[in-house]
């Protein structure tokens, strides 16, 4: 086996791998023993007729199909070696020539992990991480809570408002002829909820129990039925109920009754509480894109598209069993959100791209700031592991941790260590920014 680099462009290699005539006999040989019962030859038992026979009788190269698939894993392996190439994709297989009784040459296309230049991968700045929550929000949850706990009473003689809810009977019509789907009895509607098409709920507004009224409203041209779409209907309305909404009154007993506090201040405290807890993810969350995207934006690395390709097959494999798992197929999928499938695909690659980027500049950081994992660290998250999945640390580290995943954990607990440093400069450059002169 001999190779040469003959090209290398965008982190793309091209390899010409030349196979000699005994390696490849080898693989004819292979290719014999699989294939031999598949060629009857007169005068000769299925399977038992020399090859070449069978290569008299079917033709020289009546093997070599197989032969290079036999030949090809430990060529490429032994070429990686002997080039020193460092292969950061699955190889493309792009032309086989000269195949032969003196060999094969394979030209192979492979990406090999880029150069990463880091810029002022430190220069963002984040205005605060410091979580705050107003009395309105507050209130706004005890109002979801009020709300979810209302009764509904039935009036008479009392107009619906927004909030309220009526329980109607409609049909509706197009051009005068009534079109499927458009009729219902005993409907239970909130006003409000926007849960119909646009301008329904309002022209309900108003409406008393034993109302009967047309309503009017166009569908929208984006709408999910075709036959629809950008039509003017006429829905006539019968109003069987109308029912205002009564809410609780907020006391200490309707907080025994719907939570485990005693006090509305109590509820107050921890409905606090879970929304600072909620903003300060959103702002850490907001804060580490921040920071990666101005890292992203001011390094210079090229990512082969064979790497690119690659990580969006993945992805894309990985919705398909998503999909198939719901009993849907990636088609559709398409057919049934509306998504353009050449869109769709080069959003996955782009992402693909990026994510791949990301994760070469954070490896770059991390040998940069000498940040590493300590066996304490990497303990803690062995830990995390091996509690989600019901196991014993002992247990998790004798069944799953080896050298590969060892290396693996302690990687991504230095990206990480990289991401909140950067974080934390990120804050730290905005608080100096801020700080007034003297």
């Amino acid at each position: 086996m001999s190779a040469v680099i003959k090209n290398t462009e965008d982190n793309t290699v091209t390899l010409e791998i030349k196979i000699d005539k005994d390696d490849f006999q080898k693989a004819v040989n292979q290719s014999y023993n699989k294939n031999k019962g598949r060629f009857p030859v007169q005068g000769f038992r299925k399977g038992k007729a020399p090859i070449k026979v069978i290569e008299a009788h079917y033709g020289k190269g009546v093997f070599y199909e197989d032969a290079i698939e036999f030949a090809f894993p430990k060529a490429y392996e032994d070429a990686l070696e002997a080039t020193g190439i460092e292969a950061a994709s699955r190889p493309t297989l792009e032309e086989v020539t000269d195949v032969g009784d003196d060999g094969a040459t394979f030209i192979v296309k492979v990406a090999v992990k880029p150069e990463v230049t880091l810029g002022d991968y430190k220069g963002a700045e984040i205005k605060s991480l410091e979580p705050e929550v107003s009395d309105a929000e507050i209130q706004g949850e005890i109002d979801k809570m009020l709300d979810q706990n209302a009764r509904m009473i039935s009036v008479e003689d009392t107009a619906a408002a927004d909030g309220d809810s009526v329980n109607i009977d409609f049909e509706g019509f197009v051009d005068d002829v009534p079109f499927d789907g458009g009729k219902a009895e005993g409907h239970l509607l909130e006003l409000g909820s926007h849960s119909f098409i646009d301008g329904f709920e309002d022209q309900l507004v108003g409406v008393k129990t034993g109302d009967e009224l047309d309503i009017t409203i166009t569908f929208p041209e984006e709408y999910g039925a075709p036959e629809l779409a950008g039509k003017e209907a006429v829905f006539k309305i019968k109003v069987n109920e109308v029912l205002n909404k009564e809410l609780p009154e907020l006391d200490d007993e309707f907080v025994k009754d719907v939570s485990e506090f005693d006090t509305v201040d109590e509820l107050r405290d921890d409905i606090r509480q879970r929304l600072l807890d909620q903003e300060a993810k959103i702002l850490r969350q907001a804060a580490e894109t921040a920071v990666l995207e101005y890292a992203i934006d001011n390094a210079d690395v090229v990512v082969s598209d064979l790497m690119v390709d690659e990580e969006a097959d993945r992805t894309i494999q990985d919705m398909q069993q998503q999909m198939q798992q719901q009993g849907l197929s990636l088609q559709q999928y398409f057919q049934f959100t509306g998504t353009d499938q050449d869109e769709f695909i080069a959003n996955v690659k782009k992402d693909a791209e990026r994510n791949l980027k990301l994760e070469m500049i954070l490896e770059k950081i991390t040998e940069v700031e000498e940040l590493e994992a300590s066996e304490e660290e990497l303990d803690a998250e062995i830990a995390k592991y091996a509690e989600q999945f019901d196991k014993s640390v002992e247990e998790y580290k004798k069944d799953i941790i080896d050298d590969n995943m060892e290396r693996y954990l302690k990687a991504m607990i230095a990206r990480r260590k990289a991401v909140e440093s950067l974080v934390d400069a990120a804050v730290v450059a905005a608080d100096t920014e801020a700080e007034p002169e003297a």
